[in-house]
């Protein structure tokens, strides 16, 4: 019978832990409770009475047994009744004659009267009660002591639902006041339904709300300038006429060469208001513009008499193509760079003036904002930046952030929206923007632009403080760079050092393979601006669908899982021993490290090491000088890594756990591919447990292991992350700050909490609903 009682309680709480967390709200879990624990129990009545605030009277809140029409009326004061005995006395009330009790009071409705035995159990919010579970039955008996443990075990877990209930609730309320304007502009819109979209009595649109991606943080209010290049140039071509082949190559290199002119300009002009780090975009720009396979191409399409204007076009089109179909974010946006160059080309052909004047502060519109026009702009100029294409990766958004101008990208359907009249209100902090908003809607942002500068104000005071818990375990948070202009941005958001240089760009901005003193050189310039702190540089990572215009690829069915990454670097040894040449020549002026992507197995990192070993005796004969304490990494992307970690681990000296490939190779879900992307998902049972076997296995040897990728820039991902055993992270500069104040919020001890509950759970839904709750508990 004992057995019998144990796998009753023990199978009652599993279950509850299920009903936890698939109920909508408190009122279901509750209700699904007190049926769960009255079926098990085999008893008539289960019941949960919660105090109210005043913590004198207690309202039933759900019941099995009892009649429906009680629930939610009945109350009664502490001092009354064998329930508010429980709160009384703080402790158990197991009665096996209920009615002979003198403190047994009766309610009418709830025709309890039927009901002989109680067994009422305090529900405690830490030491304070906050309600009682109550089980009766018809027949007179004396509950076991252990049934009485299982009813407590289970008034302990409804405890903590109703807890974070309350919690729950109030950030719901802290989120139906920020939504204030949000339902005032609904309002608004639906009392236009019908009206046809006229510009109102003031000469204004009327009020909309819009959104993209938030590029950079803030707030502002103000009037437009619309920056429409497309507008521009459809008003002007048809007017071009074409000149014979002689004659259009003359006009090109003439045009090109003022391109170049006007390019160092604005090189000259970043590095003197922003940085040197932000003008190297410009120095990219002029590689690409003197780069003989790009002019090549487009003096052959002159010789098919297609005309200047129409050639270079054809050409940078073809270009912004193969940028654009790659799947990393971060090179996809190179594909502005390259529409930028083409633009500038073609207004010098056309004789127009690029630079925009602006004699007020405007808040700019464009379908999109490209390097150049951040540099002739006069940014004092600029309240705020909107744009129909563009994304958070892109330099336009860089630079931005660097200037302080809030921002907004990608918002669709922009510039058919606004006119040049209206009146616009950015939120670069959420993505929303606000067309000629009403008086409600401003005096809300007025506020939020005051907690907004007060949050800023915190978190640039985060830059000087160190990553350490609430107990004094110390983080290391790095940044994630792939441009030169990246240092600052990193630098100026705190980071230690460098967790991930991505060394694609220089590949892509070039017409062929950089050699090893033009690699040195980029290398030496990110070593020593990261100047004592440490800088892991990742090897080549192309192929899939991140390819070079002059390095052909086989056509292949599914790239992503072809010839890519190390597989590319190791079958072209030539282009890998020029890179790790570089590297090593570079290792020198800083704290380098090397990194290999996409490893698969220890044949793989046992051919990498014979051939670094190479390339150093090569340096070594010629005279040349190397880090000789160079540390060698992986990162752990593929399945295949994760399930050879403790045999990999033995030849290297650190883990990076690459969390973006590693989940969608995990969870076969391309997470660009709308139709799967509820599958790319960094909660699931199967990632979680992925990354706590590779840590496990690198902490069992003592080695380093560090994780990049999108997931270690969500605070909760955070928490897990550090509860799992990671103290180093990797993550975009911006959110170094944000992911620095939840460290110095939480302890280890409850992160390593979070984490052993979070892989104990079955479901990618239980996980994420027990992190929401554990979010708001900690005010995250």
């Amino acid at each position: 019978m004992h057995h019998e009682h144990e796998a009753i309680g023990l199978r009652t709480l599993e279950d509850i832990s299920g009903l936890i967390l698939h109920s909508h709200d408190l009122q279901e879990t509750l209700d699904n409770i007190v049926n769960l624990v009255a079926r098990r129990m085999k008893s008539d009545v289960c019941s949960i009475y919660l105090l109210e605030h005043d913590g004198e009277t207690l309202t039933l809140q759900a019941s099995k047994g009892l009649a429906k029409s009680a629930i939610g009326k009945i109350t009664m004061k502490i001092s009354e009744g064998l329930t508010g005995l429980v709160v009384e006395q703080r402790g158990v009330v197991n009665i096996e004659n209920a009615p002979a009790h003198p403190r047994y009071k009766y309610f009418k409705e709830t025709g309890e009267e039927k009901f002989t035995s109680f067994l009422g159990v305090p529900l405690f919010e830490r030491k304070t009660p906050v309600g009682v579970i109550v089980v009766q039955t018809k027949e007179a008996r004396s509950f076991t002591q252990h049934e009485i443990s299982t009813i407590a075990t289970i008034a302990y877990q409804i405890s903590s639902i109703v807890i974070n209930a309350k919690l729950l609730d109030s950030v719901r309320s802290k989120e139906e006041e920020r939504a204030f304007f949000e339902r005032e502009l609904a309002r608004a819109q639906q009392e236009a339904v019908g009206k046809e979209r006229q510009p109102a009595k003031n000469g204004k649109e009327q009020r909309r709300s819009m959104t993209g991606s938030s590029a950079s943080p803030g707030f502002c209010w103000g009037k437009l300038y619309i920056l429409d290049h497309q507008g521009e140039r459809k008003g002007t071509r048809t007017a071009i006429k074409v000149l014979s082949r002689g004659e259009e190559k003359k006009r090109f290199l003439v045009a090109l060469e003022k391109a170049k002119i006007q390019t160092l300009y604005m090189e000259k002009r970043v590095a003197a208001t922003l940085s040197k780090e932000d003008a190297a975009i410009f120095h990219s720009h002029l590689m690409i513009m003197e780069d003989r396979g790009v002019t090549a191409r487009i003096i052959e399409a002159i010789d098919s008499d297609c005309g200047a204007v129409a050639a270079v076009e054809s050409v940078i089109d073809h270009y912004v193509t193969a940028f654009s179909n790659m799947e990393d974010p971060y090179l996809r946006q190179r594909s502005a760079d390259m529409l930028d160059i083409g633009r500038r080309i073609i207004d010098c052909l056309e004789g127009k003036e690029s630079r925009t004047r602006l004699r007020d502060k405007k808040i700019i519109v464009a379908d999109d904002i490209l390097p150049s026009d951040m540099a002739t702009l006069n940014t004092d100029k600029v309240l705020g930046i909107i744009t129909e294409k563009g994304d958070v990766n892109s330099h336009a958004a860089i630079m931005a952030r660097s200037l302080g101008i809030p921002a907004v990208l990608g918002i669709e359907g922009l510039l058919k929206t606004v006119r040049p009249r209206d009146e616009v209100i950015i939120d670069g902090t959420s993505g929303h923007i606000y067309i000629n908003p009403d008086a409600g809607i401003k005096t809300e942002y007025e506020r939020l632009q005051r907690d907004h500068s007060q949050r800023q104000r915190e978190l640039e005071g985060m830059r000087d403080l160190p990553a350490i818990t609430t107990d004094g375990c110390r983080m290391n948070l790095r940044a994630n760079i792939g441009l030169l202009s990246d240092i600052k941005v990193a630098l100026a958001n705190g980071a230690a050092g460098v967790g991930l240089y991505r060394t694609e760009f220089p590949y892509m901005a070039r017409k062929s393979f950089p050699n090893r003193g033009e690699q040195f050189e980029i290398y030496k310039k990110i070593l020593e601006g990261f100047s004592g702190f440490p800088v892991n540089i990742r090897t080549l990572d192309i192929g899939g669908d991140k390819g070079l215009p002059y390095f052909d690829y086989p056509k292949e069915d599914n790239p992503f899982m072809g010839w890519r990454s190390i597989r590319v670097s190791l079958d072209r040894q030539d282009i890998f021993r020029d890179q790790l040449a570089a590297v090593l020549m570079a290792s020198v002026h800083g704290q380098a490290s090397l990194m290999f992507p996409m490893v698969s197995g220890i044949d793989e990192i046992r051919q990498i090491k014979e051939i670094i070993g190479e390339v150093c005796l090569e340096l070594h004969r010629a005279g040349i000088p190397y880090s000789q304490e160079m540390q060698l990494g992986i990162m752990i992307e593929l399945p295949a890594a994760v399930q050879t970690a403790h045999i990999l681990i033995h030849e290297v000296d650190y883990f990076s756990i690459g969390t973006n490939d590693l989940i969608q190779y995990t969870m076969a879900a391309d997470r660009n591919n709308p139709k799967v992307k509820r599958y790319y998902d960094p909660f699931h049972p199967a990632v979680l447990h992925a990354i706590k076997r590779v840590v496990d296995v690198a902490t069992a040897e003592e080695k380093p292991v560090s994780i990049c990728g999108e997931m270690a820039s969500i605070p909760i991902a955070a928490v897990l992350l550090l509860g799992m055993g990671i103290t180093d992270f990797s993550l975009s500069a911006p959110a170094i700050p944000v992911i620095k104040q939840v460290i110095r919020k939480v302890s280890l001890e409850t992160a390593r909490e979070v984490a052993a509950h979070a892989l104990s759970l079955e479901s990618a839904s239980s996980i994420h609903s027990y992190l929401e709750i554990i979010t708001s508990e900690l005010g995250l």
